[in-house]
Formats: structure tokens, sequence, C-alpha cells
């Protein structure tokens, strides 16, 4: 057995094996750069080394740097995690040259899937359903304009060696191949050193599933089931799921046989995954096969009863599995969110700042604590850097159906607690309150077709927003009352008898604009009663005024929502929706209706940075004229460039940038006249 793993990798997954390796009794060795010098992984390993900069390029994805580390460490195993390293062949070639140990499959294995051209052509030959395309590099525009009026629009570009979403862009005409071709070459080169694209048929409607396979060095080889990962943005996984709705019997063995049979053609050892591109009529086709453990890898995980880093452990020892296929069941459902630092109303752009609270989901508090796993690499008070991917934890969740997943997912989202840095949980809970989620209804378009450009929680829909106005109304009773007891009075125009169900105190909601009386009612316990919209709420809870999140029972229904108290109201985040909610007097919101409206800035002018990042290019000068819809300036940000286009007609007027230069979020790049 492996005694000790250095872990080339940062975060939630250098986390997650360093767990694992506890439990096996291995020692393990963490690297970091000077960015992640307090990070979680550095605290949790037995012993760690600085391998550089806060740069990737100079630490995590420096080779040389991680050999001298495990020279130092005296390490004889080095787990890659995902990402940096992990399907790096070179880096994987120079630990077998100096006998360390792999955690993951060997070489030639790497090299030929790693190569979306060349796996392409090797599943083929395996017997692999293969898209529709052109399986070598293009070259020029005129090359990828020509092969993709062949295959037919809307068609796909993708970098050879990509993952991850990175170098890819879907070109619906031809008018857009010269920009999506710069685009995909460009962050091909900045993520992966390699700058070949090909072109693929971009299939409609399309669910992504893949195949999570585990091949021993002895000639064995398993697939344990399928994972539904169809809920992505920029062809970034946001939600995934095991099993699949989609997926019957009789298809999850033809794909987990086809799995098995390109694993064992490439002489696959470790945990892999083979991914498909699947259509409305259930015809599958080969996506590319991950050499490495996959972020979503924990809901297979929890189906299967399997820990996938103790069997790579175990394969890399040389040790045969210990089950067959027939010994594989898939036992309930799991769903993993994966918790972004980014901000959803700006177009899920990448997010910086510190963690200034950081709470995980308590999950014990309705007694779910076994439904719910969470793999976090943070902790409270560290800096979100743009330096490395925006992940911050994976939220993942269990039950025997799909039904009790769901439902552990909403409550363990209302009860998670971020404050410092833009994060998308409230778009995780609208995803899971959506009516198309709860019937399996996915494609990869879901996020672009229910939520649009950029989630907006204002005006996201909520199945009761009576409900949401008790719970403030409530809040807003204690708060009076504590106020009260601090000043010996009592509430202007109330009553504050204690008898049961007694009315009183009429305050109007404002919420959305628009206003809902209310009454309310206490009793000698912590319950309150109110009257709005035409219904009775009970709400028994024990919040009291100063906390974040509020616990209880709403007509005898468990709910848990995040609020925050603001100069005005109540700001409330519920099932994806998030609104300020003011609970005032009658004679206040009489007044309120008199007063005007406030304008808001015009920037219409200016080009704002979306993002902190960096400024690659400009391409405009002081002096031209642009049109609606012209390209501006390339930012890039978590190693994603974004394109920035004009929003009006005019002249540049003045540039206060250069590209090399670093933005921060609202800058201006340039003004227009």
């Amino acid at each position: 057995m492996i005694n000790t793993i250095l872990i080339a990798n940062r975060g939630e997954i250098a986390c997650r094996v360093i767990r694992t390796a506890r439990q096996l009794g291995i020692k393990t060795i963490a690297v970091y750069s000077e960015a992640d010098q307090n990070a979680l992984h550095v605290d949790m390993a037995s012993d760690a080394i600085c391998i550089g900069p806060a740069s990737a390029a100079d630490s995590y994805l420096n080779i040389g740097a991680i050999m001298n580390a495990i020279d130092e460490s005296g390490a004889d195993a080095v787990h890659p995690g995902y990402g940096f390293l992990s399907e790096n062949a070179e880096f994987a070639e120079r630990l077998d040259a100096t006998g360390i140990i792999f955690i993951g499959p060997k070489v030639n294995a790497i090299r030929v899937m790693g190569d979306k051209i060349k796996s392409k052509l090797f599943a083929e030959k395996a017997g692999v359903s293969i898209v529709p395309g052109h399986t070598e590099a293009v070259t020029t525009v005129e090359e990828a304009k020509e092969i993709a009026k062949k295959i037919g629009y809307p068609v796909i570009l993708k970098a050879s060696a990509g993952g991850g979403g990175k170098g890819m862009r879907m070109v619906k005409q031809e008018s857009q191949i010269e920009e999506g071709l710069r685009a995909s070459t460009a962050e091909a080169v900045k993520s992966f050193g390699d700058d070949r694209i090909f072109i693929e048929k971009f299939i409609i409607n399309p669910r992504h599933i893949e195949i999570q396979i585990l091949a021993d060095s002895h000639g064995n080889c398993v697939y344990l089931g399928e994972r539904e990962c169809s809920i992505q943005r920029r062809h970034q996984k946001v939600i995934e799921e095991a099993p699949s709705v989609f997926v019957d019997e009789v298809m999850r063995a033809d794909m987990g046989e086809q799995a098995v049979a390109l694993a064992t053609a490439v002489g696959y050892q470790s945990a892999g995954t083979v991914e498909f591109i699947v259509d409305e009529n259930k015809h599958f086709y080969f996506l590319e096969m991950n050499t490495r453990l996959q972020v979503e890898h924990p809901v297979t995980e929890l189906v299967t009863g399997l820990d996938l880093v103790e069997q790579m452990i175990k394969v890399a020892s040389g040790e045969t599995l210990a089950f067959s296929q027939a010994d594989i069941k898939i036992d309930g459902w799991a769903i993993e969110a994966r918790v972004y630092a980014e901000d959803p109303t700006r177009g899920f752009l990448p997010a910086t700042g510190r963690l200034i609270e950081y709470r995980e989901p308590v999950s014990n508090v309705f007694g779910t604590s076994k439904h719910v796993r969470i793999d976090g690499g943070v902790n409270e008070g560290d800096e979100i850097t743009r330096f490395y991917d925006p992940m911050i934890s994976k939220l993942v969740t269990s039950g025997d159906t799909r039904e009790e997943a769901i439902i552990h997912m909403q409550r363990s989202l209302e009860e998670y607690y971020i404050r410092g840095v833009g994060n998308n949980l409230g778009f995780l809970s609208a995803v899971m309150a959506h009516p198309r989620f709860s019937t399996g209804e996915l494609t990869t378009n879901f996020i672009a077709e229910e939520f649009g450009e950029r989630f907006v929680p204002e005006e996201t829909a909520h199945k009761d927003f009576g409900m949401l106005i008790s719970v403030a109304a409530m809040m807003h009773r204690r708060e009076v009352e504590r106020s009260n007891k601090i000043t010996g009075s009592e509430i202007a125009g109330g009553v504050l008898k204690r008898e049961k169900y007694q009315f009183g105190d009429n305050w109007i909601a404002i919420l959305n604009n628009e206003s809902h009386p209310i009454r309310i009612a206490v009793s000698e316990s912590s319950t309150v009663e109110v009257h709005t919209d035409g219904r009775n709420y009970v709400i028994e809870s024990e919040w009291r005024p100063g906390r974040s999140l509020f616990y209880g029972l709403i007509n005898s229904e468990e709910v848990c929502m995040r609020m925050e108290r603001t100069g005005k109201g109540f700001l409330m985040r519920h099932a994806g929706y998030q609104g300020e909610i003011r609970i005032i007097s009658s004679l206040a919101a009489e007044l309120l209706n008199r007063m005007p409206k406030r304008k808001l800035a015009d920037t219409s002018k200016q080009l704002l940075s979306p993002m902190p990042g960096l400024l690659v290019s400009l391409d405009v000068s002081v002096g031209d004229e642009v049109m609606i819809g012209d390209a501006l300036a390339v930012v890039e940000a978590m190693k994603m460039e974004n394109q920035l286009f004009s929003e009006r007609e005019g002249v540049i007027a003045k540039i206060y940038f250069e590209p090399g230069d670093s933005l921060e979020v609202g800058q201006i790049i340039l003004e227009l006249k």
C-alpha cells in the first residue's frame, strides 16, 4: 500500500483526497501557492510545501516545482485531483520515470483520450458511436467556414485538449465563425497550451450523460451507472445527478458496455468517465473521455456505496477490483449542486472577495444530516481570487427517490449562508424549484431557455408570497417588541395582550411595489399568527432580531430562509426569489406612494468592466465609429475570455486602460460620445 500521497491540487478536491487518505492511514502532503498559504487543504494535510506565486502557471501547473516538492516530501505517490496537471501526459511520464506512483491511468491512455481529435478516431475504431464532424484541426477561418458548411449549422468549435467548457463556442451561422475561432483558440492556448480546434455537429436539445468506469491493472473493468449533467451554462456543469430520469436499463447497459469497450481498448487503469451527448430519441454519441476523477463523482459514490478515491488508490497500488459488474447496484438518488463565487444577476460572471461569513448547511435542523454531504475547500475569512476556478464547494444530497433528494437539496440551499462574495445559491434554489427540473425535462439548453443570459431573483416566481410577507411581519413584530422592552413603551395603535390569537397591529407590507394589508396576533409561546392576502399563517419559530436565517414551522410545514435587515425592511431569499419586504404603517404607505421615483444614472455611453479580470485586447481606438453589437474589448477572468460589445451607436471618445491592465468590477474601460 502507498505510504505518502502528495496532492498536486488545491481547494475542495485536495480536501476530498485527504479525507479518504486519512481513513486509509496514509500520510498526505499538500502543495500551495503563495495565495493559498492559509487554505483549508493546507491545514488538513499532514504537511505542506509552497510551490510558487499565485499564478497557476507558476505554481499548480509548474511541473518542475511539484517534482521538487515530491523530492522534498519523500512522497511515493501523487494524486492529481481534477484540472491543473490531472490529464497532463508529460507530468505522468515524469512521475513514472522517477518511480513515483501516479494515482490515475497510464500515460498512453492520457495521451490518446486527452486529445479530442485522436480520442474520437480511437472511439470510432473501438465501436463507440461518435458525433458527425471533422476530425482534424482547422487552421484558417476559410477552412473552418468550409467545414461548417459541409457539416451544417449549428456547429460547435472545440479545443482538442479542452475540458471544463474552455475553448468551446457554439456557432449558429457563418458570420460568427471568425470570432468563435479566435475566442476558442485564445482560451485553448491559455488553458491548455494547445491551439488546435476542431468542429462537430451541434446536437439540438441534447442531454449530457456520462458513464463512470473503474478499471484495474489486471484486466477488470466495470461501469458504475450514469450521471445526468445537462444543467450547464457555457458548457460548464452546474447541477448533476445519478441516476438519470432519461436512462432506462437497456440504455444504461448499452452506454456502459460502450464505455467499458473504450476503456479496455485503450488499456485504462483507474477511475475514468466516458461522456456522451444524447439526442431526444435516446441516440447517444461519444463526446470525450476524462482520464481523471470528475468533479461530480460524489453522486456516483452515494448511489453505489463506493469510495472512488479509495478505489483509485487501491488500483494504483496494484490491487484487483473486489467486485464484478454483477455486484454493482444503483440504490436511491443523489444530486450535486456546484456552489460558485459568481454573480448570476450579471450574466454569471466570476466574483472575487473575502468570505466575511461562511456557514455551510446545518443539515440536522430538520433531521436531514444523513442525506447531506458537503465537499468544501474554504474557511470563513478566505479570499476568493481571480487566479483559480470560482467553485467554493459542492453540495450533495441524497434520498430513496429523486423527489426526496430534491427536497433535501432545497432545504440545504436555504440553510447555506455566504456573505462577502457574490454566489449562486439563490440561482440554484430557483433551479430546484422550477417545475421543469422537477419533472426531469432537461437539456443542456435548460438555463438559457428558462433564465436567459442572467438570473433576476426579484422576478422569480414564488408559490406563496403571502408566506414571505408573514415571516417579515413576524420579524417586524419581534423587533418592535424588543425595542419596547428597552424603552418601556407600547406599540402605537396596537395591543399587547398575550391571549392566544388576539389580532392587532394593522400594518402594510410592501412587496414588489405592491401593498399587502396585514394583521398580527401573538400568543404566550413563540407562536405568531399573521393574516394577509386572505390567508392565515401560523408561525412557530425561535427567531430573534440579529439572526440571518429563519428556521421554523409555518402552518406546520418546515421552512428555512435567508433574511438580511436593510435600512428600510427585510431582504428575503427563498426558493430562488429575492426581494425586499417593508413593514410600515398605513399612513407611511400612503406617503410613500406620493414620493417621486428615483432616476438611475445614465451609463449607456460608458463601457464598464462587468467583472474583475485582465483586459486582453481592445478592438477600437479613439475616434472610431461603432454600431450596436460591434466588438469593443475582451476581458479575461478565471481563464475564460469575455467579449464585450457596444450597446449603442457612437464615437469612441476616451479609452482609460490598455491591454494587460487589471480591471475591477464597474471600472470604466472606455467612453462614447
